[in-house]
C-alpha cells in the first residue's frame, strides 16, 4: 500500500533536521580547520581556499552519487556548502570583470559560490592589479573560448604579472540579443558586445543583422548597460545581464556554435598542490633562430606529455620575438614534467611556470 502524503512529509521534515545538524557539524569542522591553520608556526599566511582539496571532494561526490539528483546538481549544491563553510574560515574577496552581469561574474559564482564577495572591475588588467595589491584574495579572468580562441589581453597580463593560475573554470556560453524594455528590431542601428562575443556570433549577425554597425566594448555587461540607456542599440549578453539591466530578449542562443564554452582562470598568489587531475600552464620565450620552437616542444613528445594548447604572443621586451603560452596535462611536481621543465630552462631565454591547477570538472 503506498504511503500517504503526510507520512512522506514527516520523513522530509526529519531528513531536513538531520541535514541541518550535519551542515552545522561540517561548519564547526571548518572553524576548527581555521583555528589549526592560524596556529601554524611556518610564519606564512595560511591558504584557506584550497582548490585541489575542493576538486578532490567534488570528484569523489560525483563518483559516489547514485541519484536521483544528477552529478551536476550535486556539484552545485556542495560548492555552495563549501562556499558557506569557507566564509567562516576566511571571507573571500574575488575580483572579476565588470560591471555586474558578465560571464566572468557567473564563472566566479560557479567556482566560489554566493558567499564570496565579488568585486567588479573595469578591465582584465584591473583584476590582475587588484589581486597583486592584496585588495582581493583571487581574481577570475577569461582565457579561452572554444569558438573564438584565446583572450589576448589575459595572456599579455601574464607576461608581466607575478600571479599564478590556481584553478580553471569552464562555463557554457549562450548569447542573447537584448534590447531596451518594450523595444523591437525596428529602429536598431548598432549592436554592442565584447569583441570575443561579436566573433562568436559573427555568422548569425551576418545572416540576420548584416547592415547594423557593431561596436566592441569592454564587456557584455557594459553592452547591456548601454542598451538599457540608449535607443536604437542592442546588446549581446547572457540572460543574467537581461535580468540585471531590465532588458528584453529579442533572440536567444545566437552563438554560432551550440557547444560554445569559455575557459576561465582563477589567479592568485598561491602554489596549488596536486589534485590527481591537473593541468599546468607555462610561458616560454625563445631565441629568434631556426628550430627554436622545436627545441621547446620536443621534450614533451619524448616524455609522453600531452599538450592541450599552444599560443604565441609578441614579446614586450624586443621586436620580432615571441613568447609561447603552453598548457599540458599533469602537475609540475610529477617527475616527468619536472624533467621537461628543467630541459626547457636550458633552451629558453625565459621560462615562467604560470601554475599547476585542478582541471575543470
Amino acid at each position: 500500500m503506498p504511503e500517504n502524503l503526510d507520512n512522506v512529509r514527516e520523513r522530509i521534515d526529519e531528513i531536513d533536521r538531520q541535514l541541518r545538524e550535519l551542515l552545522n557539524q561540517r561548519a564547526a569542522c571548518a572553524q576548527e580547520v581555521a583555528r589549526i591553520k592560524a596556529r601554524s608556526e611556518t610564519g606564512e599566511t595560511p591558504a584557506y581556499y584550497r582548490p585541489e582539496r575542493e576538486a578532490q571532494i567534488l570528484a569523489r561526490l560525483r563518483a559516489e552519487n547514485q541519484g536521483p539528483l544528477p552529478d551536476a546538481h550535486i556539484e552545485r549544491l556542495f560548492r555552495e556548502i563549501i562556499s558557506c563553510c569557507l566564509s567562516l574560515e576566511q571571507p573571500l574577496t574575488v575580483a572579476c570583470l565588470g560591471p555586474t552581469g558578465t560571464y566572468t561574474e557567473a564563472a566566479a559564482i560557479k567556482q566560489f559560490g554566493h558567499f564570496a564577495k565579488l568585486r567588479a572591475l573595469a578591465s582584465v588588467g584591473d583584476v590582475f592589479r587588484e589581486v597583486e595589491s592584496g585588495a582581493a584574495h583571487y581574481g577570475v579572468v577569461a582565457v579561452e573560448n572554444s569558438a573564438d580562441g584565446m583572450v589576448k589581453h589575459t595572456l599579455d597580463c601574464f607576461i608581466t604579472s607575478p600571479l599564478k593560475v590556481c584553478a580553471e573554470i569552464e562555463l557554457p556560453i549562450h548569447h542573447a540579443l537584448l534590447v531596451k524594455r518594450g523595444g523591437s528590431a525596428d529602429g536598431l542601428r548598432e549592436i554592442c558586445a565584447h569583441e570575443q562575443s561579436l566573433g562568436q556570433c559573427r555568422h548569425w549577425l551576418d545572416t540576420h543583422y548584416a547592415t547594423l554597425s557593431r561596436r566592441p566594448v569592454a564587456s557584455n555587461a557594459e553592452a547591456a548597460r548601454i542598451a538599457a540607456e540608449q535607443d536604437g542599440v542592442a546588446a549581446i549578453a547572457g540572460e543574467m545581464a537581461a535580468d540585471r539591466y531590465g532588458l528584453d530578449i529579442l533572440h536567444s542562443n545566437i552563438e554560432d556554435q551550440a557547444d560554445n564554452k569559455t575557459r576561465f582562470f582563477v589567479i592568485g598568489d598561491q602554489t596549488v598542490e596536486p589534485s590527481g587531475r591537473d593541468r599546468t600552464s607555462i610561458m616560454v620565450a625563445t631565441r629568434n633562430e631556426p628550430g627554436a620552437l622545436y627545441k621547446v616542444l620536443e621534450p614533451f613528445h619524448r616524455h609522453g606529455i600531452s599538450l592541450s594548447r599552444i599560443e604565441s604572443r609578441p614579446s614586450k621586451s624586443s621586436n620580432w620575438s615571441y613568447v609561447f603560452f603552453i598548457d599540458f596535462e599533469g602537475h609540475a611536481n610529477e617527475n616527468g614534467i619536472a624533467a621537461v621543465l628543467e630541459e626547457l630552462a636550458s633552451v629558453a631565454t625565459d621560462l615562467k611556470n604560470l601554475g599547476s591547477y585542478p582541471r575543470a570538472l
